[in-house]
């Protein structure tokens, strides 16, 4: 009769074992994975873009053996320009896309789980609001610049491949094209770029986060107006703009501060970027601009775990 128990303590042995793993589980990890489940939209919308992006690029590549055949007429910068737009603009339409995402989905993350009351299951798990609050903040700083980066890689390829086949269905060389391209320098540069861009705009989407946490409703209104007002009461009364700069020099410096881009190009219709020789590290590691901006990210982080530690459902 004896004989039958051993099974069952040599079970019971491995579950009690299996214990210390169990308890070993990563949070911050299966939070993030719990944000992608619930927000089909994080990968959803970046995919659509590329798609419709890859498919208008592979209309129009029907074009580029007259290109290519014209490239000798012109000039260096503009033969450049011409053989390295359509891997410039794949990137960035899924780029900017993936950066609506991360501000639209920062603006529901707390303000969400509030509106719906789930933040009374979220909160019974084993779970802190430290991690919870992290794992949202990683999505628009991590998850989609990934996301970003592989689609973007992809798009890239997928042009490659395709004008390479138009050309030589045309007849025309694709070795011609391939003499205009920085093939194996546009990773990198695309690398650097998106993850400048995600340190960059960190403030924002801590801000955003914060303002989801505290708002009891239209976080978008709340999130806008502590900028908007002192804007349109400093045009009125002084007639200058420099809140307004300041906006903008958040949204769009570091294109100036990461690369080296002459003043007054930044963002110019006919300008790729495409080189190492663009990239400018040193000059982004120095820009107070980002140690500042990360630490209004660092203090809006804290404020907005503090706040879900003691925030009530609506």
């Amino acid at each position: 009769m004896s004989a039958p128990e051993a099974p069952l303590d040599a079970s019971r042995d491995s579950q009690d074992g299996a214990l210390p793993r169990m308890n070993a589980t990563r949070p911050l990890d299966w939070s993030i994975r719990r944000e992608l489940w619930e927000n089909r939209s994080l990968t959803i919308a970046p995919l659509a873009v590329a798609g419709f992006v890859l498919f208008v690029l592979v209309i129009t590549t029907f074009g580029l053996p007259r290109k290519v055949r014209a490239l000798p007429t012109m000039d260096p910068a503009r033969q450049h320009l011409v053989a390295a737009s359509p891997f410039s603009i794949a990137p960035s339409m899924i780029m900017m896309t993936t950066i609506l995402v991360g501000i639209f989905y920062s603006l529901d993350a707390l303000y969400g789980e509030r509106r719906d009351r789930s933040i009374l299951f979220w909160k019974s798990l084993p779970v802190s609001d430290r991690t919870t609050v992290l794992s949202k903040a990683a999505i628009p700083l991590v998850v989609l610049p990934l996301i970003g980066l592989a689609l973007s890689f992809a798009a890239q390829v997928g042009v490659l491949l395709w004008g390479s086949v138009i050309l030589m269905a045309s007849r025309v060389s694709p070795a011609t094209w391939y003499s205009h391209l920085h093939l194996f320098q546009m990773p990198l540069t695309l690398v650097y770029g998106v993850f400048a861009f995600a340190l960059w705009h960190a403030p924002i989407y801590a801000w955003l986060l914060l303002v989801s946490g505290w708002a009891k409703r239209t976080p978008l209104l709340w999130a806008v107006l502590p900028f908007a007002v002192p804007a349109a009461v400093e045009r009125a009364a002084f007639n200058t703009t420099h809140i307004g700069s300041l906006l903008r020099y958040r949204f769009m410096g570091a294109m100036t501060s990461a690369f080296d881009i002459p003043p007054g190009t930044a963002g110019q219709h006919g300008m790729v970027v495409d080189r190492v020789s663009q990239l400018d590290p040193a000059k982004f590691l120095r820009t107070p601009g980002l140690w500042l901006g990360l630490l209004l990210a660092a203090a809006f982080l804290a404020a907005a775990v503090r706040l879900r530690r003691y925030r009530e459902p609506m």
